[in-house]
Parts: C-alpha cells; structure tokens; sequence
C-alpha cells in the first residue's frame, strides 16, 4: 500500500510540473490509430484514404469512395493497465470535399487512492482507499478538400483536448493541425503539420486541505493552475504503390518525423530539431488480403558494456476486406522496444452508401 501511495503522490506532483513548453506533452496523441497504420509502423501520412485520415492527415479524406465510412479500435497496453479506445465517422460532402469527427480515450481506471489511508489518529483505516481514473480524450472535427490541381489534396483539423486525473486536476486544451497530400504517377508525398499553431492546455487542480498535508508531510510539491504548451510536430511521407501482378500490389512509405521540442533519442538528434524516420510496407492479394510490415522507433542505446549501438521496433499486421468491412490486426507497442508490453490491436472499418435498391443505407 505503500508503494501505491507514493506512486500516486509521485505522478501528481508530476503533473504539476506541467505548465510549460515539454517534451511528450499529450503523447497519447502520438500512439496512432487503426490496426493498419500501426502494422505499417505509423508510416501512414501519404498514403492514408480512409476515415482514419481525420487523425493521420486530414487530406486523405477526400480519397474515401463510399458516402460514410466509420471505424473503431480497442487497445490494451502496459498487460491491460492503459485502455485506448478510438472510434470516427467520416462523410463526402461532395465530389470534392468531406468532413470527420474522431474521438481518442486513452486511461488507465480503478487506481487505488491511498492518500487518506491514515486517519487523523494515526490509524490505518482500509476503508478510506477510493479509486479514480486518469483519462485523456481528443475530439478532433476534421474537414479536406480537393485542389483543383490534379492529385493535390489539403486539409485541417480542430482538437479538443481534455485530460482528468479523478478529482484533482482537469485540463482543457485547443490546437490546429494541417495536412496536405499530392500524388504523382506511382508516386505519393504528404506533410502533415501537428500542433501547427501549438496546442495548450490548461490545468486546474482542486486538491482537499488532507490531500495537501499528505504531500507537505511526503515533501512532494504542491501543484498549481498553469498552462502547458504542446510544440509543432512536422511529418514528412514519401510513398509509391506498385502492380506486382494482375491480383498482387504493393505500396510503400517512409516518414521523417521532425520535433521541435528540442534534442530526443532518436536517429537523428538536434537542438530544436531532431528526425525520427520510420517505415511500412503493405502488399495485397486481389484488394482483399493484405500483410504489412513495418520498422521505427530508432534509438541510440549503450549496453552494459559501455558499447554504442542503434535499436529499433518492428511491428506486423494483417487485413481483410470483404463486401464493405475491413477488419485489421497488428502486433505492436506503446513504443518502449519490451517484448512484454507488445500488443494485438484490433480496428474495423464500415463503408456505407446512403441507398440501396430497396431505398435504404448499406454496407458495400
């Protein structure tokens, strides 16, 4: 009890820290979502054409060739501790244009309480454990168009961020994200610009007068009202698909991460700028079969033995697609390189048309 005690006193004076510019500032932004894109190792801002581009690029929604499209995916990390949940709809308004709204939950539920496990005499009361949850939701309104030059697509979203740790701290948040993706022949380039404008969220915390001489008498901080600022995040993607034969294809793509948050871990680091590239592949059988592969998170570690060396994540998934629904699988992780924590992630798409001959809306 403890442990859990200080874990969770540790975790919100964390938060308190949180009211400047930081590195992984809503990084459960930055997991991803569909079972494709991570089976492809998130290398997915060019070539996306579904209602997941409402996430990975806006512009990719206007390839989406049916009148609705809706998906969702459940995903469990940390040996099911963590839940993420993502769900989105996306509709053409017209030949040249299309709107989505998603939403993003990412939480870990039940944590115990323990800050009132001592009552004012000194006992130890099990009684006084309660539970909360600490969630973080995005709802992002999505809308692209097509250019009237031939294969250039644009696009932007609005996200509201609101992120709740039980009782004692809430935040609401706004930013802007922009995308834009043109294709060339076999060729395909797409930049996606996150947090364009920066995205900010402001904290309150409402903590009781027992829960303030609880973190006075374990020397934690206080936390305080604040602002925290998440930095622009620029992806580039360059992609190209290819006819293998009359029944297999293939479409490749490689993206250049670029944070501007200052120097990270990853392949190629600087100050304030460092690139993180990663990589997918995905090759498909009559349009209805695909396998992916995919490579990323590049880090520069040193072993025990003192010894520089450069690891990295591989990630796999598979597809089917049938008379309107896909239904996708991946083997992937949060991104910490540990076997323990790899995940299977399940997602599902819908297409609908309005009508069908019998005058109602049908998944085709």
């Amino acid at each position: 009890m403890k442990k859990v005690a200080l874990i969770t006193l540790v975790f919100l004076s964390v938060v308190g820290y949180t009211q400047t510019s930081r590195k992984y500032s809503n990084e459960f932004l930055q997991i991803g979502v569909g079972a494709r894109a991570l089976g492809m190792s998130n290398a997915y801002v060019t070539t996306v054409n579904d209602v997941t581009a409402g996430y990975w690029n806006p512009a990719g929604l206007t390839q989406i060739t049916k009148d609705f499209q809706v998906s969702l995916m459940h995903a469990e990390y940390f040996a099911g501790i963590a839940k993420y949940d993502y769900g989105a709809f996306a509709a053409n308004i017209d030949s040249a244009s299309a709107f989505a709204f998603s939403v993003v939950r990412f939480a870990v539920d039940d944590i115990p309480n323990t800050t009132q496990l001592i009552d004012a005499d000194g006992n130890v009361d099990y009684d006084r454990i309660s539970s909360f949850s600490v969630a973080d939701y995005a709802f992002m309104f999505s809308y692209a168009r097509k250019s009237k030059i031939p294969g250039l697509r644009y696009g932007a979203n609005v996200k509201i961020i609101y992120r709740n740790v039980g009782e004692f701290a809430s935040a609401w948040g706004f930013g802007l994200d922009g995308g834009v993706q043109y294709d060339y022949k076999t060729w395909k380039f797409g930049l996606m610009a996150r947090d364009v404008t920066s995205t900010f969220n402001a904290w309150n915390f409402s903590l009781s007068q027992e829960t303030i001489d609880v973190f006075n008498a374990t020397n934690n901080e206080i936390p305080e009202n604040g602002l925290e600022v998440t930095l622009p995040k620029f992806i580039l993607g360059i992609g190209k698909e290819v006819q293998i034969s009359k029944k297999f294809s293939a479409i490749g793509e490689i993206d250049f991460d670029l944070n501007t948050d200052g120097k990270r871990n990853v392949l190629i680091t600087g100050d304030p700028v460092s690139v993180d590239p990663h990589m997918g592949v995905e090759v498909g059988y009559s349009r209805m079969v695909f396998l992916r592969f995919g490579v990323g998170n590049f880090q520069k570690v040193t072993d025990i033995l003192n010894n520089d060396k450069i690891t990295y994540q591989p990630n796999f998934g598979i597809g089917i697609k049938f008379k309107g629904i896909a239904i996708d699988y991946a083997f992937s992780d949060i991104g910490d390189q540990s076997d323990a924590l790899y995940s299977n992630i399940f997602s599902l798409r819908f297409d609908i048309n309005k009508q069908n001959n019998s005058g109602t809306p049908s998944i085709q």
